[in-house]
């Protein structure tokens, strides 16, 4: 039953009629739990009331998979908005963005030109920017172009998923440029011949690739609410004795506050994932997808 359940979700999560009826609706069916609301001043609003407690963030103008240039020079355009909210009301973020929303499937060079608007502002307000890694189709796309604005730019980094086969030598490959890494297990449906199929095994690549990057020396990004993995990586630290100041626990908004909290009041980097925009639905499908419980939230929230 959970397998069907986390299918249909992504299936919603790519169907582009129901994201239509859903923008037109308006964030309801629970949504407001994982999306931080519509507009950049309420995304602001949810980074301030973080870091009252100790965290930081990372912003995300949702969006992805445009068909067209201007909708690609508007989702830019919706980052650099964000940029400059940050900068105005200055406070703890960092920027993640969709190379997707920013015309990859239309042209690398469109995508390209609008990541170094981006980096541009993000360097003048000295705000770091996070390429997010999305479906394997884009995977190689994804490290090529992160690799070619790392010639240009410091403050960027990449996602990695863990589920990927493939991700273990991405990993030696982007350490020879000293990438600034999220390291993630994967929301994405993808086939097993290039995705690991069982959980164990994902879970084993991940602590893996966690050690490597961060026994190489470079920074490290950890975005998990696995108390388990959490806890092995918190030893391996002390054991190797290395600094905090070389490594985060990053989670999403609205997952798992208390465990965010503790690790905070514990001293560690906790960054907040904070999404926000119209384009909130296939997001959202995806993190009914990747736990049962949050389903049961939602079918909570209908009921009232």
């Amino acid at each position: 039953m959970e397998a069907i359940m986390r299918n249909f979700f992504q299936f919603l999560a790519r169907n582009k009629r129901v994201n239509k009826w859903a923008a037109k609706y308006g964030l309801h069916l629970g949504a407001q739990k994982f999306v931080a609301g519509l507009s950049i001043e309420q995304a602001i609003t949810q980074v301030r009331l973080l870091h009252e407690d100790g965290r930081v963030a990372t912003l995300d103008h949702l969006g992805e998979f445009v068909k067209s240039e201007a909708e690609a020079r508007q989702s830019a355009y919706m980052c650099l908005k964000a940029l400059e909210a940050i900068a105005e009301a200055n406070v703890p973020s960092h920027l993640s963005v969709k190379l997707t929303s920013l015309g990859l499937d239309i042209s690398d060079d469109l995508c390209f030109e609008q990541m170094c608007h981006i980096l541009n502002k993000a360097s003048e307000h000295r705000i770091f920017v996070r390429i997010d890694m999305e479906d394997y189709a884009h995977c190689q796309q994804a490290i090529d172009l992160f690799k070619r604005l790392r010639k240009m730019y410091d403050g960027v980094g990449l996602v990695l998923q863990a589920y990927l086969y493939r991700t273990e030598q991405d990993l030696r490959d982007l350490g020879q440029i000293s990438a600034n890494l999220r390291l993630v297990k994967g929301a994405y449906k993808e086939s097993p011949e290039v995705a690991f199929p069982k959980k164990v095994d994902v879970d084993k690549n991940y602590l893996k690739i966690i050690k490597q990057h961060l026994l190489n020396g470079h920074y490290t990004a950890v975005a998990s609410h696995d108390e388990q993995i959490i806890h092995q990586v918190k030893e391996f630290v002390r054991e190797k004795e290395i600094k905090r100041d070389q490594f985060e626990f990053q989670m999403l908004f609205g997952i798992r506050e208390d465990l965010q909290k503790k690790l905070a009041s514990e001293g560690y980097t906790v960054r907040v994932y904070v999404p926000y925009g119209k384009d909130w639905f296939g997001y959202y499908m995806r993190r009914l997808a990747e736990r049962p419980a949050n389903v049961w939230f939602v079918m909570k929230n209908w009921m009232k």
